[in-house]
């Protein structure tokens, strides 16, 4: 598996294709596998890199803070490594806030903004309730707090039973300290402030169940194009690859320059 090793600690990537390129972050508790959809579609296209974030996937998982910011870090020092600028930075979930993070802290690697179902602009009124899941993850039974979260939040009755399970079982497997910790990061974001900096493109996929933000969203970022998919989770991405392939090809025929 192709690495980078930043201060001691091996970054891991996947890539595939050739042209402008395309980078995929992943989301809280999961690796590159959940772009596998897009990347294949993609790559005939564009350079795809799909990377696995510290602490998930086949990267190293050191005892530390993860927060959104340092996550940043790690996308825009790989872009470096590889050569990548103007690049377009799709995001899923707690990998949205990060690649909103990337555009808004280093410009000149993105030329267009994608985020899937983001973890960004959370109603006040929950935050009692992520205090109380990272308690939970801290725990000694932190992987079944992980599993009943997720499965309660990021799953709808048409969600394929065998890929639920699968997303489940792969989530529950990262160490508790990163979850925990990455989920204290997203927390702390500060989402509001990167929307109003963020100068490139942007397209904002919601899924069901979903936070009601999209008022907010056209405050802070006015030119934000608004998608949702149908008859799908939280992981839209893989439920139902072909909807939101379609919205990124349109996104990125019309608003961006490649």
């Amino acid at each position: 598996m192709p690495h980078l090793t930043r201060e001691g600690v091996k970054l891991c990537y996947e890539e595939a294709g050739s042209g402008p390129s395309m980078i995929f972050v992943h989301g809280w508790t999961c690796d590159r596998w959940h772009f596998a959809p897009q990347a294949a579609h993609f790559s005939q296209r564009f350079r795809c890199i799909s990377v696995d974030l510290r602490g998930h996937g086949e990267s190293d998982k050191p005892e530390q803070a993860y927060a959104i910011e340092a996550f940043a870090d790690d996308v825009a020092w790989m872009c470096g490594e590889l050569g990548v600028s103007n690049a377009v930075l799709a995001g899923h979930s707690m990998g949205g806030a990060i690649a909103l993070a990337t555009a808004a802290r280093r410009p000149d690697l993105c030329s267009a903004l994608v985020m899937l179902d983001p973890a960004i602009l959370f109603p006040a009124e929950l935050q009692p309730l992520i205090t109380q899941l990272i308690a939970g993850f801290r725990s000694p039974d932190g992987a079944n707090v992980v599993r009943q979260f997720a499965a309660g939040q990021f799953f709808t009755a048409t969600s394929d039973p065998g890929l639920k399970e699968r997303l489940l079982d792969a989530m529950c497997r990262t160490p508790m300290h990163v979850a925990a910790s990455a989920f204290e990061g997203i927390a702390a974001f500060d989402d509001e402030a990167a929307l109003r900096s963020v100068r490139a493109p942007v397209l904002y996929v919601e899924a069901d169940p979903q936070i009601d933000r999209v008022g907010r969203l056209r405050e802070l970022c006015p030119g934000v194009a608004i998608g949702k998919t149908v008859a799908s989770g939280h992981f839209h991405q893989l439920e139902v690859p072909d909807q939101v392939n379609a919205m990124i090809d349109r996104f990125v025929a019309t608003s961006v320059r490649t």
